[in-house]
C-alpha cells in the first residue's frame, strides 16, 4: 500500500536540504507490508469506484492519506448525523452539531507536524514530461502514473488541458507518448487507451499542430524538428535588463519556463534517438516523418488549444527573429556570444534551484530546470539534486499518481484554520489549533533569497509565506495576507492554549511584503511588484494563456491584504500607520473599480464570480464599508441573490474563467464549496440583518448534504489559474462547508428568527 510521510527529510539523502527541517513536506512511499487485507480492499473498492464513475466525477476524493490519518488517529464519528426536514426549521442545536462533526473530522485529518496535507493537482500536461525518468520510477509508480491517466481520458479518445476540460492536442499527445514510455504498445492501455488517444490525434491533422510548449517538449523528445519550433533565444538573457524585451521583465512563472526554455533550444538538445522514438514518430504524424516541411508548421496550433491566438506583430517579430536573426546570431564569430548567453541562462537556473530547495517556482519549470542540468552535466550534483525533490510534487490518490502544481500546504491550512477557529471549539480542539498555529508560525520565510537578489529578478521574500512551505522560498501576497490573519488571531488567544505569540518583528516583516507588492491602482501583484514592460504586452508566448506574461493584479490578493492589514492596524496601530491606511484606501478603490457590470467580480484563482465575489465583499466589509453606505456591496449582493439555485445552493461552472463571464453549471447543480463562498459573501454584506431566508435556505443545503462521517461529498473542480487551467483543490469541500456554517450559527442564528419557516 501506499503510505504519506510528513515532515520527512530523505533517509539522510545528502543531495536534499531544507531551511526549517522539512516543515509541511508530504511525500508518498510504497509500502508492500502496509496496511491489513481489509484496508487494502478499501482502497481497491475506492479506485474501482472511481473508475466506474470517472465521466460523472472528475475530481476524486483524495481517500488514499484520509483511510491513512483516519486508521492511525482510529477516528470514528461519535456526533449523530443530523438533518433539515422540508418546512423544518434549523435550530441552533442542528446547525452546532452538524458544525462540530465537521471540525472534529476535519481535525483528525490534520498531519503531525500541523498542516493539512491534500491535492492540487487537475491539469494533465503537468504529469507526461516526467516520463522520460521511467527507469528511475520503480514499477508501483509507474503502474499509478498509467492509472491515472486512462482515469482521466476523455470518451472521444483525447486528454484535455484539465481533467474537466474537452481534449486538446498538447495533452493528448504528451499522455500518449507518456503511456508508450512507461511500456504501453500502440494498441495497449486500459478501455483501448493508446488506439483511441492516436485516432483523436490522426482525426485531427497529427501533431503538427500542437501548440509551441508541445513543440518544444516533442522537439527535446526527438519528435519534432527544432526548425519547427518558434526561437525562444537565450542570448535576450545577455540584453541590458532595462530594455523591455528582457526576460527579467517578464512575470516570474513565464521568466521561469523561458530561462530552461532558451537554454535546451540554444543548445538544439535532442535526446537519444531511440527504436521507440522511432516508433512515435510513424505513429504520431500523418505524413512521413522526413518530409515535414518543419518551416510551415512553425505557427500551427489545433483548434482545441487556441484560446488566445499570437498578436501580428508577435508572429512578424518571431518570423525576423528565425529568418534573420538566429542564422547570423549561430555563425562565427557571433556563436561566441550564445555560448556566453547559455552560461549566463544556467547562472540563473542555478540560482533558482538553490534558493528552492531544488522544488523550482512550480511542475513545469521543475521538469524543464531539471533537464536543464541534466544536459549540463548528466553526472552532475544539480541533477541528483533535483532528482531527489521529485516527491514533492507527486500525489496519489485512488485515481492514481498525478503531478501537482507544487504543493498548497500553507494555503490550505491557513484556511483550515481560520474555519476551525470560527468554530469556536477551543475546548473540543484546542491541541490542533496549537499545533496547526505552531505550523503556521514555523513555515513563515525568514530571508530573502540570498546574495544580491535583485540582479537575479528576484523580490524580497522575508515575512512572507509561500502557497507551499518554507522551502519553496516564493513569496505570495494572498498566502502571506492568510498567513497573517491566523497569527494575529492567534495572538488574541491563550498562549497556553495555541502556543506561543509570533514576535512583533517577524509581523512587520509580513506587513512589509503586503506593502511592497501594492500597485500604482491600489491593486496587490501575487509575487512581485508591477515591472512588465511594453515590450512583452504585445506577446503571447502560449497559447492557452493571455496572462502568463502580465504581473497582473488581484481582487483576491487585495481583498486578503485588506482583512490582514485592518486586524494588524487595530492591533499595532503605531506601526506605519499612514502606509497601511493609504494601502487599505487605495486597495479598496481597487476593488470598487474592478466589480463587473452585473455585480460580481472575477475571480482568478477560484472559480469565478462566485470566488471573487466573496472575497471581495470580505476586503470592502473589513475596511468598514455596508450595504448603506457602499454601492459596491449592495450591487455585489445583488449578484448573489440573483444566482442562488432553488435548492439554495450556488453552482458556477469552470467555463467562466476562460470565457469571462458568469455560467452556470449544467442542469441547475449547486456546488458546496461555491455555496459556502457566498453564503460567507452575504454574511460579510450584513444579509442576516436585512432577509436572512437567502442564507438559511444555503445552510440547509450545506447540513442535508453532510455525510455520515461529518465529511462532504467531493463534487466539480472549483481552483483555477491563468483563467484556462483548473485545479483541484482536496480540502476545499471540508473547509469551506465548516467555515460557512461557523460563520452562519454567529452571525444569522442569533440576528435571525430560528422559528422561520423553510419553504
Amino acid at each position: 500500500m501506499w503510505k504519506l510521510k510528513v515532515a520527512d527529510g530523505g533517509n539522510n539523502d545528502p543531495y536534499i536540504f531544507s531551511t526549517n527541517n522539512f516543515i509541511g513536506r508530504q511525500v508518498w512511499e510504497f509500502v508492500p507490508d502496509y496496511g491489513t487485507r481489509e484496508e487494502q480492499a478499501e482502497v481497491e473498492a475506492a479506485r474501482e469506484n472511481f473508475w466506474e464513475n470517472r465521466h460523472l466525477i472528475k475530481c476524486n476524493s483524495d481517500l488514499l492519506w484520509r483511510i491513512q490519518f483516519l486508521r492511525e488517529k482510529n477516528f470514528k464519528q461519535t456526533i449523530p448525523q443530523v438533518k433539515v426536514g422540508d418546512g423544518e426549521e434549523i435550530t441552533y442545536e442542528t446547525a452546532k452539531t452538524a458544525m462540530r462533526r465537521g471540525a472534529h473530522l476535519f481535525s483528525a485529518l490534520q498531519a503531525s507536524d500541523g498542516h493539512w496535507p491534500a491535492e492540487i493537482a487537475g491539469p494533465l500536461y503537468f504529469l507526461p514530461p516526467l516520463g522520460h525518468l521511467d527507469t528511475v520510477f520503480p514499477a508501483e509508480y509507474r503502474r499509478e502514473i498509467l492509472r491515472y491517466l486512462y482515469c482521466h481520458q476523455n470518451e472521444d479518445g483525447g486528454w484535455g488541458f484539465h481533467i474537466e476540460g474537452h481534449s486538446t492536442m498538447i495533452s493528448t499527445t504528451l499522455n500518449y507518448i507518456c503511456m508508450r514510455i512507461l511500456g504501453e504498445g500502440p494498441d495497449g492501455g486500459r478501455d483501448n487507451a493508446c488506439a483511441r488517444g492516436r485516432k483523436w490525434i490522426h482525426d485531427r491533422g497529427g501533431v503538427t499542430s500542437i501548440p509551441s510548449w508541445g513543440k518544444t517538449w516533442l522537439s527535446i523528445f526527438g519528435l519534432f524538428d527544432w526548425s519547427g519550433s518558434n526561437p525562444m533565444p537565450p542570448k535576450f538573457w545577455l540584453f541590458p535588463s532595462f530594455l523591455p524585451i528582457h526576460p527579467g521583465n517578464m512575470l516570474c512563472y513565464c521568466r521561469m519556463v523561458y530561462m530552461p526554455m532558451s537554454y535546451l533550444y540554444g543548445r538544439r538538445f535532442v535526446g537519444p534517438i531511440t527504436p521507440l522514438v522511432l516508433e512515435l514518430r510513424e505513429e504520431l504524424f500523418l505524413q512521413p516523418y522526413n518530409e515535414i516541411n518543419w518551416k510551415k508548421v512553425r505557427h500551427l496550433c489545433a483548434k482545441e488549444d487556441l484560446y488566445y491566438p499570437h498578436p501580428l506583430i508577435q508572429d512578424l517579430m518571431w518570423d525576423t527573429l528565425y529568418i534573420f536573426t538566429e542564422p547570423l546570431l549561430t555563425g562565427w564569430p557571433f556563436n561566441k556570444l550564445r555560448q556566453k548567453a547559455l552560461e549566463v541562462t544556467m547562472k540563473h537556473i542555478h540560482y533558482e534551484d538553490e534558493n528552492s530547495r531544488y522544488i523550482t517556482i512550480g511542475c513545469v519549470e521543475k521538469s524543464l530546470c531539471m533537464l536543464a542540468c541534466w544536459v549540463e552535466n548528466p553526472n552532475g550534483d544539480y541533477f541528483k539534486k533535483h532528482l531527489a525533490r521529485i516527491p514533492d510534487y507527486l500525489w496519489v490518490g485512488e485515481d492514481g499518481i498525478k503531478m501537482q502544481s507544487f504543493g498548497s500546504q500553507e494555503w490550505d491550512t491557513a484556511f483550515a484554520l481560520q474555519a476551525l477557529l470560527a468554530c469556536n471549539l477551543t475546548n473540543e480542539i484546542g491541541p490542533t489549533l496549537k499545533k496547526g498555529h505552531e505550523y503556521v508560525r514555523e513555515s513563515q520565510v525568514k530571508d530573502n533569497p540570498s546574495s544580491d537578489f535583485k540582479s537575479m529578478f528576484r523580490h524580497i521574500s522575508k515575512g512572507s509565506w509561500t502557497f507551499a512551505d518554507q522551502d519553496h522560498g516564493w513569496q505570495v501576497s494572498d498566502c502571506t495576507a492568510e498567513g497573517l490573519k491566523c497569527c494575529l488571531l492567534f495572538s488574541l488567544m491563550p498562549s497556553e492554549i495555541v502556543g506561543a505569540k509570533m514576535e512583533p518583528g517577524r509581523l512587520y516583516d509580513s506587513v512589509n511584503i503586503l506593502l511592497s507588492l501594492q500597485s500604482k491602482n491600489g491593486g496587490l501583484a501575487a509575487w512581485e511588484p508591477e515591472q512588465l514592460q511594453n515590450g512583452w504586452r504585445c506577446s503571447t508566448l502560449v497559447n492557452f494563456s493571455q496572462t502568463l506574461l502580465l504581473s497582473m493584479k488581484y481582487v483576491e490578493c487585495t481583498a486578503a491584504a485588506i482583512q490582514a492589514l485592518v486586524l494588524f492596524k487595530k492591533l499595532y496601530p503605531g506601526h506605519r500607520k499612514k502606509e497601511i491606511q493609504n494601502c487599505i484606501t487605495n486597495a479598496v478603490r481597487f476593488i470598487e473599480d474592478k466589480q463587473m457590470p452585473d455585480g460580481s467580480w472575477y475571480g482568478s484563482w477560484g472559480i469565478c464570480f462566485t470566488y471573487g465575489t466573496w472575497f471581495a465583499l470580505g476586503g470592502l466589509a473589513t475596511a468598514g464599508k455596508t450595504n448603506k453606505n457602499c454601492l459596491a456591496i449592495r450591487r455585489g449582493v445583488e449578484f448573489l441573490l440573483k444566482s442562488q439555485r432553488d435548492d439554495g445552493g450556488w453552482g458556477e461552472s469552470y467555463a467562466s474563467c476562460p470565457n469571462e463571464k458568469y455560467i452556470p453549471l449544467e442542469g441547475n447543480r449547486s456546488n458546496l464549496v461555491q455555496t459556502a463562498w457566498a453564503l460567507m459573501g452575504l454574511l460579510h454584506s450584513g444579509q442576516a440583518e436585512r432577509d436572512p431566508t437567502p442564507l438559511h435556505k444555503a445552510a440547509k443545503l450545506l447540513i442535508n448534504s453532510q455525510m455520515e462521517d461529518g465529511d462532504f461529498p467531493q463534487q466539480e473542480i472549483t481552483g483555477s489559474f491563468m483563467k484556462n487551467c483548473m485545479l483541484h483543490y482536496a480540502t476545499y469541500r471540508n473547509t469551506f462547508p465548516l467555515w460557512a456554517l461557523a460563520e452562519y450559527m454567529k452571525n444569522c442564528i442569533s440576528l435571525s428568527s430560528v422559528g422561520e419557516k423553510l419553504k
